[in-house]
C-alpha cells in the first residue's frame, strides 16, 4: 500500500482524534495516486495513523477509516452498517426511521444513508435507503455499499442516490440523483414519534426528511398542549403536526415553497389533524413582521390571536465562515420578530443547522436581542442534531444543529 507523510509536528490532531488529513499537513505523496486510492498515513516518526481515502485535488486529502486495512470490500461495509445499526436500535427501539450512516461519526468518511421503513412505528416493514456519497473514496465503491445494504436489510425495496450536495465538489464529483436499486413508489408513508408521514423519496429535499430534529420535535409535542404555535420554515410540517399531537388548540405552519406545503396538507389528512393545523405558503419574515405591525396596533391583543410558541427551524444561513456575521444578522431579526410576538409566558423554540455558526454565538445573539425587546428569557431545554447524528467529540465538524426553548417573560 502507498504511505503519505505528514510533515513534523502535523500529528496533534490525528493523535486526538480527528480523521481528516489536509493537503498543507502532508511532506510526501506518492505521485499518480488516484481519486478514492487507499493510503496508509504516517507521521515524521513513521507512527501510523491507519487506512485512509485519498484525493490528490482536494484540501482534504485523506480521510481516516478507523482502522488498517488492505482493501475495501462488501464484507467491510456490510459490518460498519451492522455497527451503526446495533447503535440506532439501541437509541431508538421504537423507531424505524433514522439516519443509519453518519459519515466520520460511523467511520465511513463521506458516505450518508437515511433508513426509511415503510412500517408503523414499532414493526417490521420494508426498508428504503437513500444515500449521498460526499466523497471520491466512497462515490467509488457505492455499489459495494448497495450490495452491503441489501446483505444487512434483506427486506429492502429500493436505494436511491440524492447527490445533490455541494460537498461533492470539493472532491470534484458531479451532482447528480438516481435510484441505484429496486423500484420507489410515489409515495412512502413513515413514522416518526407515533405520526405518520409521506415522503416522496425521489422529489424530497435532500435525502428525504429531516430526521435531526426527531427529539427536539419530541420535546415540542410534549411542550404545546392547549397551545396557539407557529411554525415557520415548516418543511413536512415536522414541528407542526407534532404540536398538533401533542394537544395544541391551533397550528400555522408557514414556509415559502408551495410543494411543501401541499406535501403539509397531505400529512395533516393522514394524521386527522385538519381541525387543528393549517398551513400557508409564505416568506417567514414578511408574515412575522405582518404579524409584529398587528400588535402594534392592538398591543392588548386577545389570547385568540396571539402565539403562545413560535418554532424557528429557518435553512442554513452560513454556508461558510465567510458568511457567518451575515448569518447571524438574519437570526437576529428572525428571533427578534418572533420576541415581539410572544406573550408572557410564551415560549420562543429557535435553532440552527449552520455548522459555522457555534452555539454560543447564535446563543449570544438571541439574548442580545431579547435586551433590546425587553424581554427577559428561561432557557427550559437546549437541544442538538438526533443521536443517530452523533457527534465524534474530537471532530468538531460532525456537529451543526443547536436548538433552544426558552420561556418568555
Amino acid at each position: 500500500m502507498h504511505i503519505i507523510t505528514l510533515k513534523p509536528r502535523h500529528n496533534e490532531r490525528l493523535r486526538a482524534g480527528h480523521t481528516w488529513i489536509f493537503s498543507n499537513e502532508l511532506q510526501h505523496v506518492p505521485k499518480e495516486l488516484e481519486a478514492g486510492s487507499l493510503v496508509e498515513v504516517q507521521d515524521a516518526n513513521t507512527r501510523s495513523y491507519g487506512t485512509a481515502l485519498f484525493h490528490p485535488n482536494s484540501l482534504i486529502s485523506a480521510r481516516l477509516l478507523g482502522t488498517s486495512i488492505d482493501a475495501l470490500s462488501v464484507d467491510f461495509f456490510a459490518e460498519r452498517i451492522r455497527a451503526a445499526l446495533r447503535l440506532r436500535e439501541r437509541l431508538f427501539p421504537r423507531e424505524t426511521s433514522y439516519r443509519l450512516v453518519f459519515g466520520e461519526s460511523d467511520f465511513l468518511p463521506g458516505l450518508v444513508i437515511d433508513r426509511y421503513c415503510s412500517s408503523a412505528e414499532g414493526t417490521i416493514g420494508d426498508d428504503y435507503f437513500v444515500l449521498q456519497t460526499l466523497s471520491a473514496g466512497m462515490d467509488t465503491r457505492v455499489e459495494m455499499i448497495c450490495e452491503a445494504l441489501r446483505r444487512v436489510f434483506p427486506r429492502t425495496k429500493a436505494i436511491v442516490e440524492k447527490n445533490n450536495s455541494a460537498l461533492r465538489q470539493h472532491d470534484g464529483l458531479e451532482l447528480r440523483e438516481s435510484v441505484l436499486w429496486g423500484d420507489v413508489p410515489a409515495e412512502l408513508p413513515i413514522s416518526e414519534n407515533g405520526i405518520t408521514f409521506s415522503l416522496s423519496l425521489l422529489h424530497g429535499q435532500k435525502t428525504g426528511y429531516f430526521l435531526d430534529q426527531k427529539l427536539n420535535r419530541l420535546k415540542i409535542k410534549e411542550l404545546c398542549g392547549g397551545m396557539r404555535v407557529m411554525d415557520c420554515f415548516t418543511n413536512q410540517g415536522g414541528f407542526a403536526l407534532h404540536a398538533a399531537a401533542g394537544g395544541a388548540r391551533e397550528v400555522l405552519g408557514l414556509d415559502s415553497s408551495e410543494s411543501a406545503i401541499d406535501r403539509c396538507r397531505i400529512n395533516t389528512g393522514l394524521n386527522g389533524m385538519g381541525n387543528q393545523a393549517r398551513f400557508e405558503t409564505s416568506d417567514v419574515f414578511d408574515f412575522l413582521h405582518s404579524e409584529a405591525a398587528k400588535r402594534d396596533a392592538n398591543f392588548q391583543m386577545p389570547p385568540d390571536q396571539r402565539w403562545d410558541c413560535i418554532i424557528l427551524d429557518p435553512p442554513a444561513f452560513a454556508k461558510s465562515r465567510k458568511a457567518v456575521q451575515q448569518a447571524l444578522r438574519g437570526y437576529a431579526k428572525l428571533n427578534r420578530a418572533a420576541l415581539k410576538l410572544l406573550p408572557k409566558g410564551g415560549f420562543l423554540a429557535t435553532g440552527s443547522c449552520s455548522h459555522h455558526v457555534s452555539e454560543s454565538a447564535l446563543f449570544s445573539v438571541i439574548q442580545e436581542e431579547a435586551v433590546r425587546e425587553r424581554r427577559q428569557l428561561r432557557l427550559v431545554f437546549r437541544g442538538m442534531q438526533s443521536p443517530c447524528h452523533p457527534i465524534l467529540v474530537n471532530m468538531a465538524e460532525t456537529q451543526y444543529l443547536k436548538f433552544f426553548i426558552f420561556e418568555v417573560e
